[in-house]
């Protein structure tokens, strides 16, 4: 009995053996061995070749976090164009800090009409902030308020606090660079 299990044995990995072997041979396609899975290198080949996904879109986050400000703007970029607005609000926000460019208050505020042209309740309140403030666009604070109201609306919380708070800006962004965001024209 031991014997037939020790010869069947045999058999199947003979037949398994010479199957991996003619596999390999009729399947080299020349493809590449080990490809790059989850890289910056995948993630960047994925957006240069117009690859573009929610997880592709999501990892610029991780990019930008790594202080790889470049290439995080050209994943942004790429996947703001194709409609991400989440995208949209990271342009703005690296437009606005000079990251991987110089500072840009007009691009940011436009990434940020942009993404509240689509429905977006964080470009809605962004966009809000800035027509409050007249950063990187003419200030207009009722238009402002009634975007933050639809960000409200929407259930975004920041909305809903600035709104609560007379639409006082330090509620929901007490900073040292009030200047920076004083009205440009």
């Amino acid at each position: 009995m031991v014997r037939s299990i020790q010869l069947l044995a045999l058999l199947f990995a003979g037949i398994f053996a010479t199957a991996s072997v003619s596999a390999s041979e009729d399947d080299d396609s020349g493809g590449t061995l080990n490809p790059e899975e989850m890289s910056i290198g995948r993630v960047m080949d994925n957006v240069r070749g117009g690859r573009l996904d929610m997880m592709t879109c999501a990892s610029g986050y991780f990019i930008t976090k790594a202080g790889r400000h470049v290439p995080a703007r050209e994943l942004f970029e790429a996947c703001a164009e194709a409609g991400y607005t989440g995208a949209m609000t990271w342009m703005s926000q690296m437009d606005n800090n000079g990251l991987g460019a110089p500072e840009n208050p007009d691009a940011a505020a436009d990434w940020d009409k942009r993404a509240a042209d689509a429905g977006d309740p964080i470009g809605k309140f962004n966009h809000g902030i800035n027509l409050i403030r007249g950063h990187g666009i003419s200030q207009n604070k009722a238009l402002g308020q009634k975007y933050i109201d639809e960000a409200a609306k929407a259930g975004l919380t920041d909305a809903n606090r600035l709104k609560g708070a007379d639409y006082d800006l330090d509620e929901v962004t007490p900073d040292s660079d009030n200047w920076k965001y004083a009205p440009m024209f």
